[in-house]
């Protein structure tokens, strides 16, 4: 007689039921991971954005240090002049010239700017090699006809064509009308002759042209 004995099927159940248990615990793992990522997610978009610098900037301005006219002698028979433009924590200089009371610079000192109704101080020094640079004169201009020229988005117009003017008087430091014009590029720009103070005598010519800085808050 032939016996015939069963054996139970205990290893398939239980490789069954750990496939399920681990089954189980990826899908808890990829719904915890899930609930993290919403929860992060949300808070990131509830959290208030830090302003960056370009929010607060409205452009670039460009000032052309044309030349100095009739400066002081700080030196036996001259002077070795430069230009130091200072506005908030921005300052920018020119180079020196050797030897000459009527300098020409020609040199372009770029700014950005934050607040139009900020001054603008422009002080002229002349360089000593071996002593402190001795100061001969400043003065204070502002950009508020320049910026109100340029928020009304003019059409081209004619090269040449003068915008608006700006009179000397007590309360600024021009020393002769400043045009704002329409200029051969197409650039709206203002010519300035500042009479320098504190100095026996002393003029420096500028010019202002405004740049659009892509990214920027503008005007």
């Amino acid at each position: 007689m032939i016996s015939v004995v069963f054996r139970p099927r205990v290893f398939t159940l239980i490789n069954k039921k750990e496939k399920e248990r681990e089954r189980e615990i990826k899908n808890t793992n990829k719904k915890n991971k899930k609930k993290k990522k919403e929860k992060k997610n949300k808070m990131t978009s509830d959290s208030p954005k830090t302003p960056s610098l370009m929010d607060s900037i409205l452009g670039l301005l460009r000032i052309r240090v044309l030349r100095g006219v009739n400066l002081a002698v700080r030196d036996v028979l001259s002077s070795d002049p430069y230009c130091v433009v200072k506005m908030g924590k921005q300052r920018l200089k020119t180079r020196v010239i050797k030897k000459d009371v009527n300098p020409e610079w020609n040199e372009d000192l770029t700014l950005s700017i934050t607040d139009p109704d900020q001054t603008i101080k422009l002080t002229v020094y002349d360089h000593d090699t071996f002593s402190k640079d001795d100061k001969m004169g400043d003065a204070e201009f502002d950009i508020k006809a320049f910026i109100e020229a340029l928020r009304m988005h003019l059409t081209p117009l004619p090269s040449g064509t003068i915008i608006t003017r700006e009179v000397p008087g007590r309360q600024n430091c021009l020393s002769e009308e400043s045009c704002i014009t329409y200029n051969t590029e197409g650039k709206i720009v203002q010519d300035m002759c500042l009479r320098l103070r504190n100095v026996e005598c002393g003029e420096v010519e500028i010019q202002l042209q405004w740049i659009d800085l892509p990214g920027s808050k503008g005007l």
